[in-house]
């Protein structure tokens, strides 16, 4: 049983549109605020909590206000609400239509996504990343992976977002460590070894990780179903660099991503700011080569994963549609909403269709 209903107003400011997913411990709605428009509510299942409690629940947002950078989700508000199990808390955040990054990777289908796409996104997630690791003491994410980063159109182009800050914790400021957590896929190979292990070096393993996936389709070091936290022969090996898979990679973009994903930790970039450096000097090879748009991966699909719903043509056209109508209506805003929902149904509708999202969200209705 959800905690929340369409149509539930929510402390006579927000009307619950529609249920948009869930974790371990919240739930999240897509609302609309009586004067503010749409925004993306996360409320905690757990309820009953004493006001000590809440607080505690509601330390992601408050980190979140705290931090404040445009490649990490803005918080809107904070508070309790009547739920069907009882009262819990909940905070608002920026809704991003187009949701999270595995979405946007998976609509390329068989196709990888295009290197400057993926260099232009995984440099924005690095200067949010860089921002909370700039904290003193440090911030670490502790979760970074496609799911936790979210894309949307802007008027400028696609812009990322870090999110789902649950994890995140200031460092011991002795040790700049804290107690390992987070996703297994994407945690570097210290925290198998030593309990308290994770750092900002491990986030930027887990960004060399998410940007590795971008470029290749692969996983460095794809890790078997019933892997545990006690396993340290899971990096035995190595991995092939990003140019012997993807056409437009070069072998100074290899070495930036291999020393990201260096198994030592003090080998690798020491802050997500380090490797941000790195990218921004990086430069195409000037040879003519393949381009990644077209280039078919070796993966039959996108599913190192799990598996993707099928792309639903149908849904995707009715979203289309409702888009026009939206933008007949003059209603930009939403018709941009619709629109980015329809890409993540059917690949080939981004490519149709961006440039006149971006036209929508700056206000031009063509």
């Amino acid at each position: 049983m959800r905690l929340l209903e369409e149509g539930q107003i929510i402390r006579d400011t927000y009307e619950v549109e529609r249920f948009l997913g869930e974790g371990a411990f919240a739930e999240v709605y897509r609302v609309k605020h009586r004067f503010l428009g749409r925004q993306a509510m996360k409320v905690f299942k757990r309820v009953g909590m004493s006001l000590d409690d809440i607080n505690d629940m509601l330390g992601e947002a408050v980190l979140l206000s705290r931090i404040g950078h445009p490649n990490i989700v803005r918080v809107f508000d904070a508070n309790v609400t009547e739920s069907k199990r009882g009262v819990c808390g909940y905070f608002t955040m920026e809704n991003v239509p187009g949701g999270s990054l595995d979405k946007f990777w998976h609509s390329h289908g068989v196709h990888l996504v295009p290197i400057e796409t993926t260099l232009d996104l995984m440099k924005q997630v690095c200067r949010g990343i860089a921002q909370a690791h700039r904290e003193n003491p440090p911030i670490i994410h502790r979760d970074i992976k496609p799911q936790n980063i979210l894309v949307g159109y802007e008027a400028d182009g696609l812009r990322a977002r870090a999110s789902d800050f649950g994890l995140a914790k200031k460092v011991n400021p002795l040790t700049l460590l804290a107690t390992a957590a987070g996703t297994l896929s994407f945690k570097p190979p210290e925290v198998f070894t030593q309990q308290k292990s994770d750092s900002c070096a491990g986030d930027v393993w887990a960004i060399g990780t998410t940007l590795y996936l971008l470029l290749t389709d692969k996983l460095p070091f794809p890790l078997p179903p019933n892997a545990t936290w006690d396993a340290p022969d899971l990096f035995d090996g190595s991995f092939p660099p990003p140019s012997e898979i993807n056409p437009d990679a070069n072998k100074a973009l290899d070495r930036i991503v291999l020393k990201a994903l260096e198994k030592r930790p003090e080998a690798r970039y020491a802050t997500a700011k380090e490797l941000l450096d790195a990218l921004e000097h990086w430069k195409p090879a000037t040879s003519e080569s393949a381009s990644a748009a077209t280039f078919v991966s070796s993966e039959a699909s996108k599913t190192v994963l799990g598996e993707q719903s099928p792309a639903n043509e149908r849904s995707a056209e009715s979203r289309v549609e409702r888009a026009f109508q939206a933008k007949q209506a003059g209603r930009l805003s939403e018709a941009a909403d619709l629109m980015e929902e329809a890409f993540n149904k059917s690949q080939k509708l981004r490519s149709k269709y961006a440039n006149q999202v971006k036209l929508w969200r700056c206000g031009i209705s063509m």
